[in-house]
């Protein structure tokens, strides 16, 4: 999976998504999710790295089955709050 941190005044923020879906565009619902280069494509990390960078986050953007699973196994995630758009995973987290 491919993570990239962002920061924006007092927040971090957590870009992950799938490595299949770099670069890609999905559409369903009314809703469009263009997985970018510039905001997702980061560190190649495994799974165990990925775990312990959702510790250290104050917003995480999460794409694909895998990433979202993830969050999801964790307790980061709700499955009730998961979006699919396009047939893709799609979670927004704001930790408080």
């Amino acid at each position: 999976m491919f993570v990239r941190i962002h920061t924006h005044g007092n927040e971090v923020i957590l870009a992950a998504c799938d490595e299949d879906l770099i670069g890609r565009t999905f559409e369903g619902g009314g809703a469009r999710l263009r997985v970018s280069e510039t905001f997702y494509r980061g560190e190649s990390i495994p799974a165990e790295a990925f775990i312990e960078r959702m510790k250290s986050v104050t917003i995480m953007n999460l794409v694909g089955e895998e990433v979202v699973s993830i969050a999801i196994a964790e307790g980061k995630v709700s499955p009730d709050n998961v979006m699919e758009i396009g047939g893709v995973k799609h979670a927004q987290v704001v930790l408080l």
